[in-house]
């Protein structure tokens, strides 16, 4: 039976569509808004997947050319694997809905969102993530609590409900927020330094429409939902957790407070065994998975209770504590810019490239056509751990994490006529406790400028953490690794003196307030600022001079109508100007040449001879010309590239000449003055004007 709900949000309308596409499937939505639109659909495996300790969750973003009206590029015209745009929305739909299902529920579970149309004119991302959480809904599938989420843009002073791509372009803020009815349990984007009050408006805003969306979500599972899957509560033996308790407790209260990382987990994880021995004697092999558990919870237990009752950490910092910090720079002799920034125990190089407008990263979507200058990658090989594992290509969390920094920087880029390069920064994550990709942006930043990069201002970024039980709570900055796993939320904020720039934030729990998340940006801005410090005391501003294994780029501006005399009748003129100078020439639509090589002297020569192809004659100016023609009535001569003069016989010299080729001959080089330009474009020259003054009475 075909239903459908809508609700008027932004400026447009919400349309969720379910019982017409797709069946089969356990639980199926078409969302759309305006000309976007998505089907979503959830589907669960028969049988439970054996031997997993985690959620076998599987969520994919795609998008379909189709749905533009476009045929995709190069050879093979179907779509190929993911891209990193369609990674990333992926994510953003995993974040908020995997907390949401029966912490032992283990079968395999797969939602898949596909954009099928789009009006080029409003992101679909938000349709996808809305969509995931109402096809999961209606399905038999557990999700115990429905996802709304919307995206929130400031244009001027103005708040804007799910924004247009233009829109997004234009405003200071791009927020997206998903939540439950209960609390806010995703935060996600960029911004150009918006304020912690704006950024603050905007969640508390967002929030409001979150719920009216989860409204009327619910009005469809009333309707058509099925009746969700019992999921068996798994019962720990009698007895047990006291027993694993008594045996672990003391020896756990001394392991979880050493400060090094590595030492701190060969001791939980001696003392594990030690109790697993133990407890195996006890009551058998088979309660061990029910002891792993037990002791996670104990770790947790003890950790979070000295944070709350102690302000004590378990690398023994203060609750505002900031791991130490080091920086070096220039490790590398052969690369353009490289920096070290170690903080506590997570460590990243950052290696900045420069290359030239072929360097560009060229994209194409669903969205249209495009080109990147500034990309940012983000690598987190195995060794950073000290774990063994498999290398290839980027994962998705290296992706995501790579966006974030990326998003970070950006806007404190400089503009391509200030800087005419490609930009390439990668970090390279060598250690890892605890938030690497703000580690990135701050190694990023400290790369750029060693590079010569004249970045707007510098960047920094730090993650805070929180602990909250019964109303009580402590906000952690700097967070480690463990605090991260063990603890309440993960708020990343990077930025500069003057504002946020990035943010990304996760919540396990509901209901945290308006006041906590006040106090967490303001103690997240007093740590930026003080990285931002130590930071500055070891660079400032970019050096002045660029590597010399950097290319030398050259910029100049000509008139539109310029450029087909640049690049020549099939590129004859263009191709000339590369192969005699060795530089690289690039021309755009708006006038602007680009011109690179590995030699000042190369690019300067390119760049003459352009200024030669483009430059209009001037009156009274003298050129070096070159005899193009001889005639009875005088010479005709080159004096810019393609525009020739006529130096007629009477201006040949100061005395009578009687023939033309007895002064000149074709090939010659001569010195002429422009005498006129007339009405119909032609140019007078003369030879004699152009002789030095004193030469002219002899």
């Amino acid at each position: 039976m075909e239903e459908n709900v809508q609700l008027k949000i932004g400026n447009g309308t919400l349309v969720f569509e379910t019982g017409k596409i797709a069946r089969q499937a356990n639980g199926s939505v078409l969302v759309k808004y305006e000309g976007s639109a998505v089907l979503a659909t959830a589907c669960i495996s028969k049988a439970e997947a054996k031997g997993l300790d985690y959620l076998p969750l599987t969520i994919n973003y795609r998008e379909k050319y189709y749905a533009a009206g476009k045929i995709p590029g190069g050879f093979i015209k179907r779509e190929g694997r993911p891209k990193d745009k369609e990674i990333l929305v992926s994510r953003l739909i995993d974040r908020p809905l995997r907390p949401l299902f029966p912490k032992n529920y283990r079968n395999e579970i797969q939602v898949l969102a596909t954009t099928i149309s789009t009006d080029q004119i409003n992101p679909p991302d938000i349709l996808a993530i809305n969509g995931a959480s109402l096809s999961l809904g209606i399905s038999d599938i557990p999700l115990q609590k429905l996802v709304g989420a919307v995206r929130v843009g400031i244009i001027g002073d103005e708040y804007i409900i799910n924004p247009t791509f233009n829109q997004m372009e234009e405003g200071k803020l791009n927020l997206i927020v998903a939540g439950t009815e209960d609390a806010i349990v995703m935060v996600e984007g960029g911004a150009r330094e918006v304020s912690e009050e704006e950024l603050l408006e905007g969640i508390v805003i967002a929030e409001r429409y979150i719920k009216e969306i989860i409204e009327v979500q619910k009005e469809l599972v009333e309707r058509v939902g099925k009746p969700k899957k019992v999921v068996a509560k798994e019962s720990c033996p009698e007895g047990l957790a006291e027993s694993v308790r008594d045996a672990a407790l003391n020896l756990y209260k001394e392991a979880c407070f050493i400060p090094l990382k590595l030492e701190r987990q060969e001791a939980l994880e001696a003392t594990s065994e030690k109790v697993l021995v133990k407890i195996e004697e006890q009551y058998g092999e088979e309660v061990l998975p029910y002891v792993y558990e037990i002791l996670e919870d104990l770790e947790a237990e003890i950790i979070r209770k000295s944070i709350l009752e102690e302000g004590k950490r378990a690398d023994g910092r203060g609750l505002g504590d900031i791991r130490k910090i080091s920086i070096e720079l220039d490790l590398f002799p052969r690369t353009h810019g490289s920096a070290l920034f170690t903080r506590g125990e997570t460590q990243s190089i950052a290696i900045t490239s420069l290359g030239t407008v072929s360097d560009e990263q060229r994209f194409d979507d669903i969205e249209g056509e495009g080109t990147k200058s500034f990309m940012l990658h983000y690598n987190f090989p195995p060794f950073s751990v000290g774990e063994v594992g498999f290398t290839g290509g980027p994962g998705r969390r290296e992706i995501g994490h790579g966006n974030l920094a990326e998003r970070a920087i950006a806007p404190m880029m400089p503009a391509k006529d200030v800087f005419p390069y490609t930009v390439r920064l990668v970090s390279e994550i060598t250690e890892s406790n605890g938030s690497s990709s703000m580690a990135s942006v701050c190694s990023g930043t400290l790369s750029l400028l060693s590079a010569g990069v004249p970045l707007k201002e510098s960047v920094a970024g730090i993650a805070m953490g929180l602990v909250y039980e019964k109303g009580k709570y402590a906000i952690l900055t700097d967070i480690l690794g463990l605090e991260d796993h063990l603890g309440d939320m993960d708020f990343k904020v990077a930025g500069t003196r003057n504002g946020i720039t990035a943010f990304q934030m996760d919540i396990k729990i509901s209901g945290i307030s308006k006041e906590i998340m006040t106090e967490a940006l303001e103690q997240a801005r007093k740590g930026r600022l003080d990285i931002l410090g130590q930071m500055t005391q070891v660079i400032e501003e970019p050096v002045e001079s660029l590597s010399t294994y950097a290319p030398k780029i050259l910029t100049l501006k000509v008139m539109p109508d310029k450029i087909g005399t640049i690049i020549g009748p099939g590129g004859k003129t263009i191709r000339s100007i590369i192969e005699k100078t060795g530089a690289n020439v690039n021309v755009e639509d708006d006038g602007t040449v680009t011109i690179s090589s590995k030699s000042n002297e190369e690019a300067q020569r390119a760049c003459d001879m352009i200024k030669k192809l483009t430059e209009d004659v001037e009156v009274g100016k003298i050129y070096d010309g070159r005899v193009k023609k001889i005639t009875d009535f005088g010479a005709f001569i080159e004096v810019l590239p393609g525009k020739e003069g006529l130096c007629h016989i009477s201006q040949l010299d100061f005395k009578r000449v009687n023939k033309v080729t007895d002064v000149l001959k074709v090939g010659d080089s001569v010195k002429v003055k422009v005498r006129e330009i007339d009405s119909l474009g032609r140019i007078n020259l003369s030879r004699k004007d152009a002789f030095p003054r004193e030469e002219r009475h002899r």
